[in-house]
């Protein structure tokens, strides 16, 4: 028997419980911070302190895993919009499931600009994930003639989400919506030649 061992995959209590933790801990950071006790993120998960320090034994690897959670969920709805809408519309509905990711991460955002080292990479992370998601859904777009096909994804994702303010109640402000919907008009603005 050689010296390696295959990966064993984790119980399905286990997976069951890492799910539990990542939803609570997102909706924890949403409204106390990154900085709630992590008590009340076990608490919420309906899991043990140990439990949670198993899975995660630093906060940092808590917070990391909870926004490549995001990250990973938003750049799968694009594959899902674009099976079940047309490319106007799937591109559309998809931008507004990035600005729902955007306020998530607006809980996050104190941990991600603490200049921890243990989240530099997650920039690269939303990069790598999100703007292939995004591309793809404007090339549908642009070959349908319903947007212009000189849009950058990199580009309209850092618009969108420089456009995003939060309401104070963990979500985005209606004003923010409306200039997103301006953005979405602009960039439909001469796809075929015309406004």
């Amino acid at each position: 028997m050689s010296g390696t061992k295959a990966k064993r995959q984790p119980r399905a209590d286990a997976r069951r419980n890492m799910h539990a933790l990542l939803d609570a801990a997102m909706e924890v950071f949403a409204t106390s911070g990154v900085d709630a006790p992590i008590r009340e993120i076990a608490e919420k998960a309906e899991v043990g302190v140990g439990t949670l320090y198993r899975h995660f034994p630093q906060r940092s690897d808590l917070i990391v895993a909870v926004f490549r959670k995001e990250v990973d969920a938003c750049a799968a709805a694009a594959s899902i919009m674009a099976e079940q809408y047309e490319p106007g519309e799937a591109l559309e509905r998809w931008l507004d499931r990035f600005i729902e990711f955007v306020a998530a991460k607006r809980g996050l955002s104190a941990a991600l600009h603490s200049g921890d080292p243990a989240y530099d990479p997650l920039p690269a992370y939303l990069m790598e994930h999100l703007a292939p998601a995004a591309s793809r859904l404007l090339q549908a777009a642009a070959t349908a003639g319903v947007v212009r096909s000189d849009v950058e994804a990199p580009d309209l994702l850092m618009a969108v989400a420089h456009l995003c303010s939060p309401d104070g109640k963990g979500g985005i402000t209606e004003a923010s919506r409306r200039m997103v919907s301006l953005l979405i008009d602009g960039i439909r603005y001469d796809a075929r030649g015309q406004p």
